[in-house]
């Protein structure tokens, strides 16, 4: 059975056993809820254990991947601007339309008050703008990375992934190679917590339900229509962005996207699809071989369109929930943190990907993580399209960059 099915198994165990329980008999699924909540949090806390040395680790290597790339010239460097500005647009835009959409929604008090009865650690109130702030640059970086503050943490990393780029080039490899190595490994140890996942989210998942009863199921169904709405949404805007920046006539573009999205649909992996990305760009639209054949490969290996997207909106997903309003403050540090992450996380496998990336922004909104591996278990869902959007985010980062290239071109 893959890991996905194993997961999918717990989930619909946890709901049908935790519904009955709430339907059947409610004072005693409170019990049975209060007995298998510690088991539920103890796996969870065996994949928070990683995400301090996971989360630095993948910055400072992200860090000098993108400078190593930046260095094969003005094309690679033209893209990875590219990538960062598109990043940082599809973060910003969960970061509005997410809240502004569950906000039209009424939260269920009873999954509000189950979550609240399953993790003690609530949002909590952020300070003015100053605090905010001052929280961004850390007096100690130790102390930040061992009170899990990702933010500071997270700032810490990126100067000292710039410092490295500034060293000597075989010192600077051996650092580098020593953080590929701690995220590797970080990665083993969360495969290995993955391997008790079915028994993990059935605990989390007969807790919530017994006590909340199908408000759970309504929850996730929101959570799953939220992403896919979004991942939808990203994906006409990517093509708008094709054909008036990058200069494209739509049917003309379409004809050569379309395969490509017919690939990542069958595939769920843009890695797959990269072949029929090259053979679409270059004999469909045109685009030089000199471009496609370097853009196209950085983008598999930095560039994940709907990553922000879903950090973004499962954040605000969890915050709704809860009947929290989320602050300016605390959403830009979502997107900020969502850009970065998602640039040094590309390529980590199935469900590790997603926990490790989701736990640092949710934690550094100030957001309880116990959601998290619940929503893991759902979002094989909508993935399908999260496969399409990031496709297509490739193809129209090597549309817009080679619409550049012209540009200097005839200009010279």
């Amino acid at each position: 059975m893959s890991q996905t099915a194993r997961v999918m198994a717990g989930l619909v165990a946890g709901v049908v056993v935790g519904i009955l329980l709430a339907w059947q008999a409610p004072a005693f699924g409170v019990q049975v809820a209060d007995l298998v909540q510690p088991f539920g949090k103890l796996w969870l806390n065996a994949l928070q254990m990683t995400v301090v040395p996971l989360v630095l680790a993948l910055v400072i290597v992200g860090v000098n991947q993108a400078s190593d790339a930046a260095q094969s010239g003005r094309v690679a460097r033209r893209a990875i601007l590219t990538f960062v500005v598109l990043l940082t647009a599809a973060a910003a835009m969960t970061a509005v339309l997410a809240p502004m959409a569950l906000s039209l929604l009424q939260p269920d008090p009873a999954v509000a008050a189950a979550l609240r009865g399953h993790e003690a650690e609530l949002p909590s109130a952020t300070g003015g703008w100053a605090d905010a702030l001052l929280a961004i640059v850390p007096s100690n970086a130790v102390a930040a990375a061992a009170a899990g503050a990702m933010l500071p943490l997270v700032t810490f990393a990126l100067f000292f992934g710039f410092a490295l780029t500034r060293i000597e080039a075989a010192q600077r490899t051996q650092v580098v190679g020593f953080f590929k190595a701690v995220s590797e490994a970080m990665i083993v140890i969360v495969r290995w917590v993955l391997w008790a996942a079915p028994a993990g989210i059935f605990a989390l998942v007969l807790s919530l339900t017994a006590r909340a009863g199908l408000g759970v199921l309504q929850a996730l169904g929101i959570y799953v229509l939220l992403e896919c709405a979004l991942y939808l949404l990203a994906t006409v805007l990517l093509v708008a962005v094709a054909v008036v920046v990058g200069r494209q006539r739509l049917a003309h573009f379409m004809a050569g996207l379309a395969p490509v999205q017919a690939v990542a649909a069958s595939t769920q992996s843009s890695l797959a699809t990269l072949p029929a990305m090259l053979d679409s760009a270059e004999r469909r639209l045109g685009f030089p071989q000199r471009v496609s054949g370097l853009v196209l490969p950085m983008a598999v290996s930095l560039f994940r369109i709907t990553s922000p997207i879903q950090y973004l909106a499962t954040a605000s997903f969890i915050a709704w929930a809860l009947g929290v309003d989320l602050t300016a403050a605390q959403l830009a540090t979502g997107v900020a943190l969502s850009v970065l992450v998602s640039m040094g996380s590309v390529g980590l496998p199935g469900q590790a990907i997603f926990l490790a990336t989701n736990l640092p922004v949710t934690q550094a909104m100030g957001l309880p993580i116990a959601p998290l591996p619940v929503l893991m278990a759902v979002d094989a869902i909508p993935d399908v399209l999260a496969t399409v959007g990031n496709v297509t985010g490739d193809m129209t980062a090597n549309a817009l960059v080679a619409s550049r290239s012209d540009t200097r071109e005839h200009a010279g």
